[in-house]
């Protein structure tokens, strides 16, 4: 399936959560997607469960800024975060390790 719109990508992640990938982390990722078609989401973790939400969090453990076409990118597996990281495109600030282990925890 090939995503096309952003907040849908945020409304599937709860269903495709891994609880077990999960487990031990008690944090919360702001996403920040910028531009057509963008907005704010955040993702709690807790006690192997998640909430996902839009809108914003106080004091998050990381930020990641991106453009919408970066993330709809990311999402359909036509760049890696890395890429997308290393070439400017993909901003996180706060805790980069939590930032890397998103995809595992949410496999779109």
């Amino acid at each position: 399936m090939s995503y096309t719109n952003v907040k849908e990508t945020f409304e599937k992640m709860p269903s495709v959560f891994n609880a077990a990938k999960a487990q031990g982390i008690h944090s919360v990722v702001q996403y920040v997607i910028e531009g057509a078609g963008g907005g704010s989401w955040f993702i709690e973790l807790k006690d192997g469960n998640c909430r996902v939400a839009e809108g914003t969090y106080d004091s998050p453990k990381v930020t990641i800024t991106m453009n919408a076409g970066t993330w709809l990118a990311l999402v359909n597996q036509e760049m890696s975060g890395m890429q997308a990281f290393m070439g400017g495109k993909l901003k996180a600030t706060g805790d980069v390790m939590l930032a890397q282990k998103i995809p595992m925890i949410f496999p779109l």
